[in-house]
């Protein structure tokens, strides 16, 4: 059993339970509130919804969880259910439509958005999410009206199927064109996103609980920062924060501010962290998310900051020679740390080539650092695809002084350097993206404004 006290902190709570040689397993889950968990067997894993005092029998049958997960509550049933009893049947009630929700939407390829019906064009798209919408509205209502669920609970079922709806209309544009690098990116009708003028999308009684809620709220605020702002920009965070602030009130706002203050951090935004956090921490009043959003900024410092100065290294090439970060100044560096044992490293070398080509004779350079174990596996897909680019080679892996420099988790990773050698975005557009090359041209000369200091934030108050 996994369960997440806290939205901020990357640590589940985990709870274990042994079968006996019945099969048959008893877990005691303390909470203090409402609360989702993760049922964990083998690969399988079934949403849960608990709360203090619930007492559950749950079975399904081992080598197929999703399908046959059925709750009931503890005893034998009653012909006249004492309010306790009935209490713990809503409970059971609630987590069978997860179960089954999970069956007939979540299991269905059909009524998810990938990996085929990203394909579709705006408005067969839009008919998809206005039948699948319709479809789980009725499943929701035709359950709740047979079954009583805690209030609680439906507030939060509604809430996640409004606003997991709510999501995908507002990211179909930009998901499409990461996925499908292949097709143009859509020019959207000027009605798109007229949904987004609901009021009640924002400011409705959605319960904090709904990650889809969570999810909609921060991408919203994002959206309409992007109007203004690049992501990458000193000011896109700050911006975005202030925003939240005025759009959001009570727990929602909270774990929005906390979920941008997440992707601040990631985003190598540190200056402009810290004085988000302060403010955060005013909000915060009982110190619910503080705590772990500080903990976590702390591990972020590592990471190359934007406007920071990149890294140095000095690495050879494929005929011996070596080459310095700083070979490059007054030039935009795009830094490639890739793998020849990696497939989507490989898918975007291609792209790659592409970019060389776009942005030949201009102040750019295109630096790939290779980390495979073997030289002659390096060596070999060179010569093999004819790389274009300058071409670098860092042995030992992830564990390569260049690559620990740079933070760098996984490959491929990308890093976008200024002329003066400052970072401009520690995680750029990829090459196969379509906005990769709007990007770029968007670059040039910008490296003196990701300097300047960090911008006034207006005082959001509790």
């Amino acid at each position: 059993m996994a369960v997440r006290d806290n939205y901020f902190d990357p640590h589940e709570r985990i709870l274990y339970a042994r079968l006996s040689a019945a099969g048959d397993f008893r877990l005691t889950i303390p909470v203090a509130n409402a609360t989702l968990a993760d049922l964990v067997y083998g690969d399988d894993v079934a949403d849960l919804y608990l709360a203090p005092g619930a007492d559950l029998d749950v079975r399904f049958r081992s080598k197929d969880l999703a399908r046959t997960l059925k709750f009931s509550t503890s005893g034998a049933p009653t012909k006249h259910p004492t309010a306790a009893q009935w209490c713990q049947q809503q409970f059971a009630n609630a987590n069978n439509y997860l179960a089954e929700f999970n069956l007939a939407f979540i299991l269905n390829d059909g009524y998810q958005v990938l990996p085929d019906n990203i394909l579709l064009g705006e408005r067969e798209f839009i008919s998809f999410l206005d039948y699948r919408l319709k479809e789980q509205r009725n499943f929701l209502k035709l359950r709740a009206m047979d079954e009583m669920f805690p209030p609680d609970f439906l507030a939060y079922a509604e809430a996640e199927i409004t606003y997991a709806d709510a999501n995908d209309r507002l990211t179909f544009q930009d998901l499409r064109e990461q996925v499908v690098p292949n097709l143009p990116r859509l020019t959207l009708t000027p009605n798109y996103y007229k949904f987004l003028s609901d009021s009640l999308l924002l400011r409705g009684p959605a319960t904090a609980q709904s990650e889809s809620f969570q999810y909609f709220t921060t991408n919203y605020i994002s959206f309409a920062a992007a109007h203004h702002h690049q992501r990458a920009d000193p000011g896109f965070y700050p911006y975005c924060y202030q925003l939240a602030s005025g759009y959001l009130h009570g727990p929602a706002r909270l774990l929005a501010l906390g979920r941008l203050l997440q992707e601040s951090f990631r985003f190598g935004h540190v200056r402009q962290s810290e004085a988000l956090l302060a403010n955060f921490r005013t909000l915060d009043g009982q110190g619910q998310f503080w705590p772990a959003l500080a903990a976590e900024l702390a591990q972020q410092r590592h990471t190359p900051e934007i406007g920071s100065l990149a890294p140095e290294f000095r690495l050879p090439t494929p005929t011996a020679d070596t080459l310095n970060l700083s070979d490059f100044r007054g030039k935009i560096v795009y830094l490639n740390f890739w793998k020849s044992t990696s497939g989507p490293c490989l898918y975007d070398l291609v792209y790659q080539q592409d970019l060389l080509k776009q942005f030949a004779g201009r102040d750019i350079v295109f630096v790939s650092i290779n980390l495979d174990e073997s030289d002659e596996n390096w060596r070999h897909l060179l010569a093999q695809r004819q790389l274009a680019g300058t071409q670098l080679r860092a042995a030992g892996g992830l564990q390569a002084a260049a690559a620990q420099a740079y933070a760098v988790q996984a490959v491929p990773a990308y890093i976008l350097i200024g002329e003066d050698g400052t970072i401009l975005d520690p995680r750029p557009k990829r090459p196969s993206s379509r906005a990769a090359v709007d990007e770029l041209n968007k670059s040039f000369g910008k490296a003196a404004r990701y300097r300047a200091s960090v911008p006034l934030l207006v005082e959001a108050k509790p």
